[in-house]
């Protein structure tokens, strides 16, 4: 096993870049949604399309991206990923030059379609190589806290190039930072040319050949666990970047915030979601997914019923200037902060108690997942909806009907009642 994990130490280096690329254009969208609203004119709800046009990319590119890796396998899909994203970022870039909201949220969804692709990639190619079980798990956990760097560096660096007064914002300003994410992409594409990546999932040639029809009668929707499971992370991920995206707006209407320190605060957030998935990854041998899926789903709730409520006049003194944080921060803007450690591990538990008991249907099972992703455009769509009518802060409370139901799926929809259906 360890020959195998160091034959293939390049490929692995290479899964976690794509992880990286994942959350550093994925969490453009929070940042870009405040200068778009200053730049454009548009409502809480409108600002957040870029978000919703790169979520519901997952919904249309769900399933087929699956069945490009099964018939073309790992390597054809990364390349093609990775192309995407370049096309997606840079049609972003174009938007400000051109001045065009439409082109910036077209760029958006073509990117969105790509990072679909990596993730459908990344996951178990890191488990595959990590030779399943504990071992392929522990290289997911590792990639996920790689991901969540990205996702912290994101809004921080967007931040610091936006800068100043968030009324003098325009997308020009966010042009570096996408030539940056274009460049990454393209040094990705030549190292992923050069690099051995295994088959194991590929469609050989006897089995296109002899292919069988399958049995209609069942599949993963033939499981109730599985069925509210796929709900909950449609809610999770809506959840996940519902919080810092409307954070972004909240902040922008306090004038001794500002977008650099707004930076810091959404950094924040994503940075203590790595955390958590260090401290996850530490617990997760001796903790059932039950059990951390209602704890943190629970937390979460006090957390978030904090921003909602706690008023945005009651502040504290924060300096961490590493962080790009310093100056008087609401308090309810570091109960955001928090959330990250618990947003941190639902994904993993989620997909662990709603795939368990389901066999062979779990790759179809995945699938699936990857559609309901759009959940991370379409809640925090609503969620500026209602924040026009209610205001960004109270607006907290969509989320809060979420996490009630991911408490719910933990504490009773998770169990598998239908045992009786054969799964080998």
């Amino acid at each position: 096993m360890e020959q195998k994990k160091h034959k293939y130490t390049i490929t692995i280096l290479v899964m976690f870049l794509l992880y990286f690329l994942i959350a550093f254009v994925t969490n453009f969208a929070g940042t870009m949604g405040v200068v778009v609203k200053n730049q454009f004119g548009a409502s809480n709800s409108l600002s957040q399309l870029g978000t919703l046009a790169n979520f519901i990319a997952y919904a249309c590119m769900g399933i087929p991206a699956g069945l490009i890796l099964k018939h073309r396998g790992y390597k054809f899909t990364s390349l093609c990923a990775v192309t995407i994203g370049m096309l997606g970022v840079s049609i972003q870039w174009l938007a400000a030059p051109l001045s065009s909201f439409g082109v910036y949220i077209l760029g958006a969804f073509v990117a969105g379609f790509s990072m679909c692709m990596l993730n459908i990639v990344v996951n178990p190619m890191l488990n595959t190589l990590g030779g399943g079980g504990k071992k392929g798990n522990q290289l997911n956990l590792l990639g996920s806290s790689i991901n969540s760097i990205g996702g912290t560096l994101a809004p921080v660096v967007l931040g610091y190039y936006i800068g100043g007064n968030v009324a003098d914002a325009d997308l020009s300003d966010a042009s570096s930072v996408m030539t940056m994410a274009v460049c990454m992409f393209l040094f990705a594409f030549i190292v992923i040319i050069l690099t051995d990546i295994p088959e194991p999932h590929i469609e050989s040639d006897a089995e296109k050949t002899l292919r069988l029809p399958t049995d209609s009668k069942y599949g993963p929707l033939s499981f109730r666990h599985f069925v509210l499971g796929a709900v909950a992370v449609f809610f999770y991920v809506g959840i996940e970047v519902g919080i810092p995206n409307t954070a972004n707006l909240f902040m922008s209407e306090d004038p001794d915030v500002g977008p650099a320190l707004a930076g810091g605060l959404i950094g924040a957030y994503w940075f203590m979601m790595m955390i958590g998935r260090l401290i996850g990854g530490a617990i997760g041998g001796s903790v059932r997914p039950k059990n951390m899926l209602l704890v943190v789903s629970f937390v979460a709730l006090i957390l978030v019923h904090g921003i909602a409520y706690i008023p945005e006049e009651v502040e504290v003194a924060v300096n961490l200037p590493h962080l790009g944080i310093s100056g008087l921060v609401p308090v309810a803007m570091l109960c955001m902060v928090f959330c990250g450690l618990c947003t941190s591990v639902m994904w993993g538990c989620i997909f662990n108690l709603s795939t368990e008991g389901i066999g062979k249907y779990t790759p179809m099972a995945t699938g699936i997942f990857m559609a309901l992703v759009c959940g991370g455009g379409i809640i925090p769509f609503v969620q500026g909806l209602v924040a026009d009518v209610i205001g960004a802060q109270a607006s907290y409370i969509v989320l809060a009907c979420g996490l009630f139901y991911i408490f719910c799926y933990a504490l009773w929809g998770s169990k598998n009642v239908n045992v009786d259906i054969k799964i080998d």
